[in-house]
Formats: C-alpha cells, sequence, structure tokens
C-alpha cells in the first residue's frame, strides 16, 4: 500500500481547553448521524462502532484489536475462530453471554442478506456457543481476513437493539448532534479505577455537509473533519495563513465508474473498454496535488493478484496516445454504424473536486471523440461514480462489489458464479485460480471503468493525539476521546 501525503495549512487553535469533550464532525448529511439499521453512512458507521462493540474492534491505525472478546484462537486449518468472551455486561445489567452473542450474530446475518458486506461474510458456515463464555465461528474454508470483516461497524453485538459500549450516547441525538461518553472500566469488563472521572472522557460528534464542516474547523469549533473525499478535496484548502494538516489515509477500495445500461456507446464490452483506454490515469489526480495516488486499471489491484493474476496493469504496453488510437477508431466506426455522436451522461456527486474530476474525464473522452454531459446524482446516468472503502483487502471483496444481486448496474453472472465457487474451495491455488478468473472476466465485460485508489481526507487540530491515518477510513471515536485509556 503506497502512503499518500499532503500537507496544507488549515485552521488555528481549538475549540476546547485540554479539559474539554473532544468535537468531532463528519461530513454527510445532517441526519445520516441516526441512521439505522445496518445500511449506515460513514457517520453512522463510527457512531455504532463506537457504541456497539464487535467481538473484536479496529485501533485507531486499522489493527483488529480485542473488543467484547478477550481473545482469541484460530485452528491450524484455518477454519475455525474460537472467542473467550470478557466478563462484561449489557448495559441492563445482565451478563453478556455465548449464546447471546450467537444470537445477535445470526441476526445480523439474516439482515444483511442482499448487500455486499452479506456477501463477504458467506464464508460463515456455523456459529456454536461452547459454554457461557466460550463462542465458536466455523467457515467453510480459510480465510485471512475474517477478523478485519469481524470488526466492521454493522457486525456489533445489541441486546434489545442496545450495545455494550464502549461509549455511551448522553441523552438523545438532537440536531445532528449526538454527546458521547466513554463507559467506566466496570461496564467495559475491566478493572475499576478509583480516579475515574466520567466528564473527562467526553465527545461530541455531529455530522456537516462539507463546507460547514470545514468553516466549522477553520473557525475553531471542531476538532476533527473525518469522512472527505474527492469531491470535497478542494474545500481544505484554506490558506497559506492558518495553522494545521490536511491528514490523507492511504484507501484501499474501488474507485471509478459504473456502467448503468448497454445503451448507445456503451452497447458493447469493446466501447467500453475504448471509454476505459480514453483515461490519462497518470494526470487524472494532478489538478488535487495529491502525492502518491494510485492509479489502477483491474478491479482487484495487481498486487493482490498473485501468480494467478495478472502481473501489471491493462494495456501497459501501449502508450497513451496509442490506447487513444484504438479508442477512437472504435467510436468512429460506432459513429458511422449510428448516423450519430457518441456522448455519454456521466453522474457525479456536488462538489469542486467533481467539478475538476469531470474537466479531466470530458477532456479525455473528447480526444477519441465521445462528448460527456454531467449530471446529479440520482439522476439517470450512462456511467455513475463508484466510491467504496474496503472492508477487508482480498480479491473477493473488490468482486462482491460489482454482484448481480446488488442491481447497481451491468454485472456478469459469470463472475458471479466463479466466486461462488470459490467460497466452497479449500485448495489455496485452486480458489486464487477462480478468483482470478472472475477477475478477468469482469474486465473483459468492462461493466466498471477503474479509476484507482479511493481519496479520504480528514482535518486534524494538533492537539488531537488519538488518530492515526489508516487503509479503512475508519477513525474509533473512543480513541479520539482518550487515547490514554
Amino acid at each position: 500500500m503506497c502512503a499518500i501525503l499532503i500537507a496544507l495549512s488549515l485552521a488555528a487553535c481549538g475549540p476546547t481547553g485540554p479539559d474539554g469533550p473532544v468535537e468531532v464532525a463528519i461530513i454527510g448529511e445532517s441526519d445520516s448521524l441516526a441512521d439505522e439499521g445496518l445500511r449506515l453512512s460513514p457517520a453512522a458507521q463510527h457512531l455504532r462502532a463506537a457504541t456497539t462493540e464487535g467481538l473484536v474492534a479496529l485501533d485507531a491505525s486499522g489493527q483488529v484489536i480485542p473488543a467484547l472478546a478477550e481473545r482469541w484462537i484460530v485452528t491450524d486449518d484455518g477454519q475455525s475462530y474460537i472467542f473467550r468472551l470478557r466478563n462484561s455486561d449489557w448495559t441492563d445489567g445482565t451478563p453478556i453471554t455465548a449464546d447471546d452473542v450467537r444470537q445477535s450474530l445470526l441476526r445480523v446475518l439474516r439482515q444483511l442478506r442482499g448487500t455486499s458486506l452479506g456477501l463477504d461474510l458467506t464464508k460463515i458456515d456455523e456459529i456454536r456457543a461452547m459454554t457461557g463464555r466460550v463462542i465458536e465461528i466455523r467457515l467453510t474454508g480459510p480465510m485471512p481476513d475474517f477478523l478485519q470483516l469481524l470488526a466492521q461497524p454493522e457486525l456489533g453485538l445489541a441486546n434489545d437493539g442496545i450495545g455494550a459500549g464502549p461509549m455511551a450516547i448522553d441523552g438523545e441525538i438532537e440536531d445532528g448532534l449526538a454527546k458521547l461518553i466513554i463507559l467506566p472500566p466496570e461496564q467495559r469488563g475491566l478493572p475499576m479505577r478509583e480516579d475515574w472521572d466520567p466528564e473527562a472522557h467526553r465527545l461530541l460528534l455531529r455530522a456537516l455537509p462539507a463546507g460547514e464542516a470545514v468553516d466549522a474547523f477553520s473557525s475553531g469549533d471542531v476538532d476533527l473533519v473525518l469522512n472527505g473525499q474527492l469531491a470535497s478535496l478542494p474545500l481544505a484548502d484554506t490558506g497559506p495563513l492558518t495553522r494545521g494538516t490536511v491528514r490523507l489515509d492511504a484507501a484501499l477500495g474501488v474507485f471509478g465508474f459504473l456502467a448503468r445500461n448497454n445503451n448507445g456507446v456503451l452497447s458493447t464490452p469493446e466501447l467500453r473498454e475504448a471509454i476505459a483506454m480514453a483515461i490519462d490515469r497518470t494526470n487524472l489526480m494532478q489538478p488535487f496535488n495529491i502525492g502518491g495516488w494510485r492509479a489502477s486499471t483491474w478491479i482487484v489491484p495487481v498486487e493482490l493478484a498473485g501468480e494467478e493474476g495478472p502481473q501489471e496493469e491493462r494495456w501497459a504496453a501501449l502508450t497513451i496516445d496509442e490506447r487513444r488510437a484504438i479508442a477512437s477508431r472504435r467510436i468512429a466506426a460506432w459513429e458511422s454504424a449510428q448516423s450519430r455522436e457518441a456522448s455519454v451522461r456521466i453522474s457525479l456527486p456536488a462538489g469542486p473536486g467533481s467539478d475538476l474530476l469531470f474537466a479531466q474525464l470530458s477532456r479525455d473522452l473528447a480526444q477519441v471523440g465521445i462528448s460527456a454531459r454531467r449530471v446529479d446524482e440520482g439522476q439517470p446516468s450512462d456511467l455513475e461514480f463508484f466510491d467504496r472503502l474496503a472492508r477487508y483487502y482480498a480479491p473477493r471483496w473488490y468482486l462482491n462489489q460489482f454482484n448481480c444481486r446488488l442491481e447497481l448496474g451491468l454485472c456478469s453472472e459469470v463472475a458471479d458464479d466463479l466466486v461462488e465457487q470459490s467460497i466452497m474451495e479449500t485448495d489455496a491455488a485452486a480458489k486464487a485460480r477462480l478468483l482470478q478468473a472472475a477477475n478477468r472476466e469482469l474486465a473483459r465485460e468492462n461493466i466498471f471503468i477503474p479509476l484507482g485508489a479511493p481519496v479520504r481526507w480528514s482535518l486534524v487540530r494538533g492537539n488531537i493525539t488519538g488518530f492515526a491515518e489508516n487503509a479503512w477510513g475508519m477513525h474509533p471515536l473512543f480513541q479520539l476521546a482518550d487515547p490514554t485509556i
């Protein structure tokens, strides 16, 4: 994973004294903080992770750490994970048992059917409560990244819809603001601390549109801004005379355009490939001043392909001019046959970053004879911006994002069948062959035009020590509130 580095100047001194609460704004719609269910906004994901622990969790750097499970073992075959629970209670004082965990996990698995996260979890074969505090999760085959997947906010465990910390909402979410406190150690299955002061472990969380979040940081009203994306990145540069930093995660995931239909100039895989070939990924991010951004032409990154997959990017033997010459001939042939000009509607989120990206794309497509028209998110389009952070770093996560059951746009049932076969395959080499065959099938169909790695940025005031860049774009509020705990 390449480090993404940027240094920009940002706002001055913090909004609170050393004993005040940490104030965090997450970029998103103001009402997104109160999302319920299992289709969560980034703001709701951060809130869920803080208030509803799973068996394991992620720390500030994105590493898996114990949560409700104090320790675990993995059997030699990699197919059984055995967890020992902490001696902790639900918020009503009743002990958390292995059977509670089993029932909660089974309920979540049912609710996640039809989602990409549900597809990721299909390797779970059985969940057993072995004793009062020991639970086993058996898989259909080895999955080295299973703990990373189990740490997702949606896998938090609840009793009657209420989680067991490590934080709790103080009162109700009002006007898009959640007041969070860290639960006392004894409520988290840890030894009691005589010096515990609940007032010293508070955090205020709100969801704000990008412009309002940046303004709040610049004026000193918040300490951190999280979930910045490419569309809003230009807003983060508030000028050279203020102090602070923009921090970019070396994010993993998919970032590009879904083919929403097979009409017009998207009517064949070869024409969709012509669009992909026209884009100059080398210079695509130049207007954003991002160092180290990683471009990609495959859905599954080359570094994940292994011996069974491609060893270089698509069209690596061709210069950009040679690629565009091939694309131009295909587009010209289509225009001649159809007696009309080639054009595409491109859907992008609002924001100055999207304006810059569209300008780059429209120039590239014009080089091969395609005119581009921008439409708003949610409007009918031919190419739709698609930006997702990885839950775990493995080929199956990337392939699952384009499963036909998700009904996102064009898809390949052949690729889906290959991925399905890989789930039951226990031989590592055979599994890798199936997954890379699926990767090539999606590339052959050109149902998605990859650009590279997602962009995620944060604004972090200098007195905040519980923040770290990580590949998953998740920044635990628990550690932001008090990194010393």
